[in-house]
């Protein structure tokens, strides 16, 4: 941008911005917190560290797509309740159209060897997306050895012991009062003002906005315009094909399950797994882990496999309709009635939440949760690395390695761009599958 960093953004830059990272958003939560950390905070400084990590923070203890919601907050703080609809909806968006057309490929072709190929190129460069992120946000949370102490217990816990992500962060945040409490120096370590040399146009020091001050009157007009919106579209399918149709039983589940998805698509999956296989039978199992693997490696929140999952229930059973507009149906109410509530929460709580800046007590909560978030972006980090560099029943991948440490070396050293290093990589990965390994 040609503009000052510290120079509010027009909607129209916003927008622009929005719509590029909807497209870009790949490597699951992790990696898309990485690059709105990268693009937001280090390169176009439209928000501080630490007025990002407060957000990240209250978005994490959420129900839903955790970098969704960061985006619709930090999307609101920029603009307004617009703002932030913008910024939501254009992070799913991209994927919703590119998973639909790979869901009707999938079902009408089986798996097509070039798009895996890219696919293959993609997925060691989310891989170097999500090591750079947790260098660049480790140097700036753990500041001292407490911090370090607990970003390894929070990697230990979530990595080997298998605890569940939201109790994590209570115990971190649990720990920063108590700690804060009593040894301050060694938990006050997020600033709660910036540095004056690097100003930022959401920055620590300015008065909160008039629009991000809480109200009962905003408060009771967001809960009813989003309770309509929310139900409308299920109610209306009811009416249309009955009760017992299942694009109705889908907009009733998956809004059960935008409720209780705390900690994650991982969190969740084995849930909504078992009631779509075994309970309701939208698709089989093979299928399930199939539009698990397209949502990996698509931008856009992990948990938009849902949506291949209302697409194959709907197309599976499709009685009275075709099958095609009965699984575009499908898909529809399943991304609607997944991503709709996220704004529910984001305009209703972050109000509450801003309220909370500059609050000694929330600042030690917040340092010791954001050391937590390290060792957890860590163990993804780990856990994906493992996957990518040593696929099931094989050795190292000398190709995902090779891909994976150019893209990381020219990331953190040369400030490489994620595009095109998204770009080249599947690139490289077309190449090497269908010309070189073929």
């Amino acid at each position: 941008m040609s503009e000052s960093p510290t120079k509010h953004p027009s909607f129209r830059e916003a927008f622009l911005f929005w719509l590029k990272l909807g497209f870009i958003s790949f490597g699951g939560p992790t990696g898309q917190i990485a690059i709105m950390h990268t693009e937001l905070v280090d390169k176009k400084k439209w928000i501080s560290e630490s007025r990002f990590l407060h957000a990240l923070n209250y978005c994490m203890l959420l129900p839903g797509p955790e970098a969704q919601q960061l985006a619709i907050y930090v999307g609101w703080l920029l603009h307004r309740t617009w703002g932030g609809i913008v910024a939501g909806a254009l992070f799913v968006i991209p994927s919703m159209f590119i998973l639909w057309a790979l869901s009707y490929v999938y079902v009408q072709f089986g798996n097509v060897p070039w798009i895996a190929a890219i696919f293959y190129g993609l997925k060691p460069a989310v891989l170097a997306i999500v090591a750079s992120a947790v260098i660049r946000i480790g140097k700036k949370a753990l500041k001292n050895e407490t911090m370090f102490l607990l970003a390894a217990l929070a990697f230990v816990a979530i990595y080997f012991f298998k605890v569940p992500f939201p109790i994590i962060i209570l115990i971190a945040a649990l720990v920063g009062l108590i700690g804060g409490k009593f040894w301050q120096n060694k938990f006050l370590v997020i600033s709660g003002h910036g540095n004056a040399s690097e100003k930022t146009v959401i920055s620590d020091e300015a008065e909160a906005a008039a629009h991000t001050k809480p109200s009962l009157r905003r408060a009771m007009k967001v809960i009813s315009v989003s309770l309509i919106l929310w139900w409308t579209p299920v109610i209306l399918l009811g009416l249309w094909l009955g009760r017992d149709h299942t694009l109705f039983k889908e907009g009733i589940f998956f809004s059960k399950a935008s409720m209780v998805t705390f900690g994650g698509a991982y969190a969740v999956l084995p849930y909504v797994s078992q009631q779509a296989v075994e309970q309701y039978h939208w698709l089989s199992a093979p299928q399930m882990l199939d539009g698990l693997g397209l949502a990996e490696t698509t931008p856009g929140p992990l948990i938009m496999v849902l949506q291949f999952v209302g697409f194959l229930g709907g197309w599976n059973h499709s009685a009275p309709l075709t099958p095609l507009l009965t699984a575009t149906l499908g898909a529809f109410i399943t991304t609607w009635t997944t991503f709709v509530p996220c704004f529910l929460w984001i305009f209703l709580g972050a109000p509450h939440i801003e309220q909370l800046r500059g609050n000694v007590k929330m600042t030690t909560a917040l340092s010791s949760v954001t050391a937590a978030v390290v060792g957890v972006v860590l163990n993804l980090a780990v856990w994906f690395g493992l996957h990518v560099l040593f696929p099931v029943k094989s050795g190292l991948d000398w190709f995902a390695l090779a891909v994976s440490a150019i893209a990381f070396i020219g990331i953190i050293k040369w400030k490489w761009d994620v595009i095109p290093v998204v770009i080249a990589s599947g690139l490289a990965g077309l190449i090497f599958k269908l010309f070189i390994n073929a």
